[in-house]
C-alpha cells in the first residue's frame, strides 16, 4: 500500500505561494534566492525517484504541465513519466503524459490510489489538496523544505486547518544558506 506524502517549499513564516516564480505573486521565485546544496538537491531527487505517482491540485497541475514536459534529466524524466492524478471539478482534457482527473472527493479516491500503488504518492504544492488530506486524516507524511526568509504575506498551505498533531521523524540542514528539511508523520 502506498504512502500519501505532502511535500512543500515554505518560508520561515509558513508561506508556500509561488516558490518557483510561475504565478503572479509579488515575491515569486523566492526559493531561488537560496542554495539548497547537493544534499537538498539529492533529497528532492530521491523523493521523486522513490515515488510511484503524483497527486496534484488543478493550479499546481497546470503550472507543472506547462513547465515539466520541456525539461529532461533524471528528475524530469521520472516526473514526466509517472502517473499524475489531478483533483479538479473543472479540468477534463489533460495533455501531460499519464494524467487523470479524479474529481474532488478525496475521501473516496485517495484510499483507492493508496491501494493501487506500492510506493509514495506525492503531493507538491496544491494547498487545498494538502489541507484536505490533513483534515481527512489521509496524509501519512509531511515534508517541509524551509527556506530562511520571512515573506510577510502569501498563501499558507494549512491556514484554517483542523488541529493535527504531528511527530518529527527527521530534520537536517541542507545547503550553505541554512535551508532546513523537516519530515513529520501523523501521530
Amino acid at each position: 500500500m502506498g504512502k500519501l506524502v505532502v511535500t512543500e517549499f515554505v518560508s520561515v513564516d509558513g508561506v508556500f505561494e509561488d516558490p518557483g516564480g510561475a504565478e503572479d505573486f509579488e515575491h515569486g521565485a523566492w526559493s531561488f534566492e537560496f542554495d539548497r546544496g547537493e544534499e537538498g538537491e539529492k533529497f528532492k531527487l530521491d523523493e521523486t525517484l522513490e515515488s510511484d505517482a503524483l497527486l496534484l491540485g488543478r493550479v499546481t497541475y497546470e503550472g507543472f504541465a506547462e513547465a515539466w514536459p520541456e525539461r529532461d534529466g533524471e528528475f524530469a524524466d521520472k516526473f514526466n513519466s509517472m502517473p499524475k492524478y489531478v483533483v479538479s471539478s473543472t479540468l477534463e482534457d489533460l495533455e501531460w503524459t499519464n494524467s487523470t482527473v479524479i474529481g474532488t472527493d478525496l475521501q473516496a479516491e485517495v484510499p483507492k490510489l493508496k491501494d493501487q500503488h506500492e510506493r509514495d504518492i506525492v503531493v507538491h504544492g496544491s494547498g487545498q489538496v494538502a489541507r484536505g488530506l490533513l483534515d481527512l486524516g489521509l496524509l501519512d507524511e509531511l515534508r517541509l523544505m524551509v527556506f530562511p526568509v520571512v515573506l510577510g504575506k502569501g498563501k499558507r498551505p494549512f491556514e484554517g486547518a483542523e488541529m493535527s498533531p504531528l511527530k518529527l521523524t527527521e530534520s537536517k540542514i541542507v545547503g550553505s544558506d541554512g535551508v532546513i528539511v523537516l519530515i513529520y508523520e501523523r501521530r
